[in-house]
């Protein structure tokens, strides 16, 4: 009996000593960027016209690991990886899609891996940008953990991914900006520290299209998406009331406000739907195509009769901006767990018009 206890507190203590060395690698390298870094600057940036028209794509990527044929740990499922061979077949097709449309004006893509263990070291903005030569690239970290360690049965490992806006005008400056708010310790030691980029372009009337690329935070309560639109919302007023021409993009991990799905294929997630608020941008526009989901859920492997989807990947426009056309793009989350949607848009010069909500009801 005694010889039990000793082996059962060895093993005890080995346990404790792995978790307490966990834990203070985690924090000794704990990435914590200032509030704003500049990722891009150019001193010959482009001039767009005040009155011209935009395209934009928004995708969260997936890593390139979130294929059809995963289901994740974080969602309910178990895993955190799909194959090596099917990553770089997902990543693969994302690129083929993108240089089919490399003539979109402004990309913003969200989940981008630069270096880490769940999608095998590949660098997507690297092999993003060699598809798009024509474009000016600037990445954003928004998460960069040195080892994260869940599920316990096949930890993450290292991860560096983050954002990525790829446009063919050169921006002026592209500024990562932190989100306020973190996970209660020792989560925040191992999960994203949520930003968005803020890409800023000149215009003829020596105004700025301001263009934000986000990633609001998932698997919170509410509290944490609440503190960032909070956020944002000061910045988008900020903007509009210097007189700019304000797009932000991305995957709010929430739905516009009002929304109701028009899916004729998919059956919409009920149970995980959370709307910004009717009053959260008074006069601007929410611009989305309520007949195609952007996100599935990740519980299971998708099936198309049975898994729940939903709509959180969207366009919010200010007032001098009238939106012209919106298309989400049913890829059937083969090589990402988002479909990309794309938009285009004309800016207003310095008349305005009574914003709606887009598309009209």
């Amino acid at each position: 009996m005694r010889r039990l206890f000793k082996i059962s507190g060895m093993i005890l203590f080995i346990i404790m000593a792995i978790i307490a060395f966990i834990l203070a690698y985690a924090y000794i390298t704990f990435y914590e960027p200032d509030e704003r870094v500049q990722v891009f600057q150019s001193d010959h940036p482009s001039t767009l016209s005040d009155t011209g028209t935009i395209t934009l794509m928004t995708w969260n990527l997936g890593y390139a690991g979130m294929g059809d044929d995963m289901d994740f740990f974080y969602d309910g499922g178990r895993q955190m990886r799909t194959s090596r061979q099917r990553t770089l077949r997902n990543l693969q097709a994302i690129n083929d899609f993108i240089r089919a449309k490399q003539y979109t004006d402004v990309f913003l893509f969200q989940e981008a891996d630069q270096k880490s263990r769940r999608s095998y070291y590949i660098n997507m903005p690297d092999t993003i940008s060699k598809h798009l030569p024509e474009a000016n690239h600037a990445f954003g970290l928004n998460y960069h953990v040195r080892f994260v360690p869940v599920p316990w049965y096949a930890p993450m490992g290292r991860v560096s991914s983050g954002l990525l806006t790829s446009s063919r005008p050169t921006p002026h400056s592209v500024k990562r900006v932190n989100y306020p708010g973190h996970y209660p310790w020792p989560g925040k030691l191992f999960n994203l520290q949520r930003c968005f980029l803020l890409s800023r372009y000149p215009l003829a009337n020596e105004k700025e299209l301001v263009i934000i690329n986000t990633h609001n935070s998932a698997f919170d309560d509410g509290t944490l998406r609440t503190l960032q639109m909070d956020y944002l919302r000061q910045v988008l007023i900020s903007e509009y009331e210097q007189g700019n021409y304000v797009i932000a993009g991305g995957d709010f991990n929430q739905s516009p406000p009002g929304f109701e799905p028009g899916f004729y294929f998919n059956i919409f997630d009920h149970n995980n739907l959370m709307l910004i608020k009717d009053d959260y941008l008074e006069g601007w526009h929410y611009v989305y195509d309520p007949t195609t989901p952007t996100n599935r859920r990740a519980h299971e492997p998708y099936h198309p009769a049975t898994t729940p989807t939903t709509l959180i990947d969207f366009f919010i426009a200010s007032p001098n901006i009238k939106p012209l056309k919106v298309q989400g793009i049913h890829l059937d989350f083969k090589h990402s767990d988002h479909n990309p949607v794309m938009a285009s848009f004309q800016l207003l010069g310095p008349h305005s018009r009574p914003a709606q909500t887009y598309p009209p009801d």
